[in-house]
């Protein structure tokens, strides 16, 4: 469905849901503290075909940020892939400090006497 609408990802079921696409959501159950189950979507085929050419030409009312052919769109993906990859560097740069750290400490502790 993303490749048939200029749609984010993240955003498929609430643009089906405006182009008035029936739509089918399972999982997302509470798992306490450790979050959700992710949840997934079916979406009913004949709707989606229906619905792809009101969509492409712009009859839908969706938001542009939710649209990857508009440049608010193309702009919020973009800044949303690059605070996830540098916040995924930033962890890694935190773990390999950790564990320089602990293999430092551990030398330090085998050469003194």
């Amino acid at each position: 469905m993303a490749k048939l609408w200029p749609v984010r990802k993240d955003w498929l079921p609430g643009a089906a849901r405006r182009a008035d696409v029936r739509v089918r959501s399972f999982g997302g159950a509470s798992r306490g503290t450790w979050g959700a189950e992710p949840t997934f979507y079916h979406f009913h085929p004949g709707d989606v075909r229906r619905a792809a050419p009101a969509i492409a030409e712009g009859r839908v009312d969706i938001p542009s940020d939710w649209r990857t052919d508009t440049p608010d769109g193309r702009r919020a993906e973009f800044w949303g892939a690059l605070s996830a990859r540098v916040a995924i560097t930033l962890f890694i740069a935190a773990l390999l400090c950790g564990l320089l750290l602990g293999l430092a400490t551990v030398i330090f502790l085998l050469t003194v006497e």
